[in-house]
C-alpha cells in the first residue's frame, strides 16, 4: 500500500469487512469509501465500529486506533467469537412462516440482545401465506405477551406497506438485522434500502470478496424513503448461534417471564430444572410461564 508522511487523521465507521480487509466511511466531512487494513494484525474490529484512520491516495486508509463502542453485539462457541456489529441501537429478528423459523434459534437471539442490552423486536415476514401464518401465530402471541414488538410484514409482496410499517421503528436507530437463512431477510434489506444488491456488490468487488458476498455483515444509511434518519447492519443468515459468552445466571435473568421469580427457589444455585423448591418449576406447572420456551430454555445448558 503506498504511503505518505503528510495523511490526514479522519474519524470513521467500518461500513463492512472481510477478514483483515475493512471498507470505511468518513464522519466528519463526506468523501468516498475506502478500502483500508488495520496495523499490525489486529482483526478484533467490526462492522459499525468507529475508528480513526489515515487517508492515504484516493481510495486507502488504514486503521489506527479504535474508538469506544457503545454496544456490541456477538455469538460465540467454545472455540470462536464472532463479532456481528457495534454501536447498535436496537436488533430485528427476521423470521417467517414458510419455512417455519427455529424457535430455538429466535430465543438464543433474544438471549444475546438482552445480555447486550440491546432492545430486541421482531419482524414477522410472509405475513401473506395464511396457511403457514395461522400456524406460528400463536407463537407470535406469547412473545407479544411477554413484551417483545411483533410486526407483521410481507416484504416481497407489499414492500411500500413494509417501509411504511417499519418507518417509525428504523428512525433514529442504527438497528441491525438478524435472523436464520430462508426467512426473507435479503428480500426486506432490498426493500428498505433499493441500492443495497448494488452496494454489496461494489464493496465485494473492492474487498476482493468475490463469491463471498453474502457472507459478511454491511452498514446502510437508510434512505429518506424508508426512514428519516438511521442505518441498519444486513448481517448474514446463520442456522447456529452459539451463547458461550452468556454464562447460566445471564440466561436467566435474560428471560423477562424469569425475572419476577429469581430469587424465589429454596437453592441459590439452583439450575431450574429438577431441583425441588424451584420458582421457576413451580411457575411452569401452574401455567404461569410457556412451556415451549421453558423446553428450549432448558435444552440450552452445556449446548456451547
Amino acid at each position: 500500500m503506498p504511503s505518505s508522511n503528510d495523511s490526514r487523521v479522519e474519524r470513521a465507521r467500518i461500513v463492512a469487512s472481510f477478514g483483515r480487509q475493512f471498507y470505511v466511511r468518513t464522519l466528519d466531512a463526506p468523501g468516498p469509501d475506502r478500502v483500508a487494513v488495520t496495523r499490525g494484525k489486529r482483526t478484533d474490529f467490526c462492522v459499525g465500529d468507529e475508528v480513526t484512520i489515515r487517508l492515504i491516495g484516493a481510495d486507502q486508509a488504514v486503521i489506527e486506533r479504535g474508538l469506544s463502542r457503545r454496544s456490541e453485539l456477538i455469538r460465540s462457541d467454545r472455540y470462536n467469537v464472532k463479532r456481528l456489529a457495534a454501536n447498535v441501537d436496537q436488533a430485528a429478528i427476521v423470521i417467517a412462516s414458510d419455512p417455519r423459523f427455529s424457535e430455538e434459534l429466535l430465543l438464543r437471539m433474544l438471549l444475546a440482545c438482552a445480555t447486550a442490552e440491546i432492545p430486541a423486536l421482531i419482524l414477522a415476514n410472509k405475513s401473506d401465506l395464511a396457511t403457514a401464518w395461522a400456524a406460528i401465530a400463536p407463537r407470535l402471541q406469547v412473545y407479544r405477551d411477554l413484551g417483545y414488538p411483533v410486526i407483521e410484514l410481507a416484504a416481497r409482496d407489499h414492500p411500500q406497506e413494509t417501509r411504511a410499517a417499519l418507518s417509525r421503528y428504523l428512525t433514529g436507530h442504527n438497528t441491525i438485522l438478524l435472523g436464520e437463512s430462508g426467512m426473507g431477510k435479503s428480500t426486506l434489506v432490498n426493500t428498505l434500502v433499493p441500492g443495497a444488491a448494488l452496494a454489496t456488490r461494489e464493496i465485494s468487488a473492492a474487498l476482493c470478496a468475490g463469491r463471498h458476498t453474502t457472507t459478511f455483515s454491511k452498514w446502510f444509511d437508510l434512505p429518506s424513503e424508508t426512514a428519516p434518519s438511521g442505518a441498519i447492519v444486513d448481517s448474514p443468515g446463520f442456522q447456529t448461534f452459539g451463547l458461550a459468552h452468556v454464562s447460566d445466571s445471564q440466561r436467566v435473568h435474560a428471560m423477562p417471564e424469569y425475572t419476577e421469580l429469581i430469587g424465589g427457589c429454596r437453592f441459590h444455585n439452583c439450575s431450574h430444572i429438577q431441583e425441588p423448591g424451584c420458582a421457576i418449576r413451580a411457575a411452569l406447572e401452574s401455567g404461569a410461564i410457556d412451556p415451549i420456551r421453558y423446553l428450549l430454555f432448558s435444552r440450552l445448558a452445556g449446548r456451547d
